[in-house]
């Protein structure tokens, strides 16, 4: 996969998962909804989420595009943000998700926090090995 071929998925791919580390270091591994903006991955949540709470003791992360047939794989360290939220990031998850306001709480999720995951590398652009 070229560089366009993996942007043009980054912009249209709806789904991604989402593997982070439990305090005791096992993986969890979740669907979610993102843009990706400038080489950084942002997903919206609640702060109860448990991927969260692992993020808050253990920031290194890895995500996958959808696509077995073509991977997607990166690896970064996630921050996460409380308010105020990027309203650029709001903007753009409400733009790619059919106007979904990614900073409305949703119970019992609690309060709406953005998760920033910069690309440290890709392992995968598009090759099954």
């Amino acid at each position: 996969m070229d560089a366009t071929e993996l942007s043009d998925r980054l912009e249209r791919d709806r789904n991604a998962w989402l593997c982070t580390l439990r305090r005791d270091g096992s993986p969890h591994v979740t669907p979610v909804w993102f843009v990706y903006l400038e080489g950084t991955f942002w997903i919206s949540s609640g702060e109860r989420n448990v991927k969260v709470r692992n993020l808050r003791s253990d920031a290194r992360v890895s995500i996958a595009l959808e696509d077995g047939d073509r991977p997607a794989v990166a690896e970064g360290r996630a921050r996460v943000h409380t308010e105020p939220l990027r309203g650029d990031v709001i903007a753009a998850i409400a733009a790619k998700y059919g106007g979904w306001n990614a900073g409305v709480e949703v119970e019992p999720f609690g309060r709406r926090v953005l998760i920033e995951v910069p690309v440290g590398r890709w392992l995968l652009k598009g090759a099954a090995q």
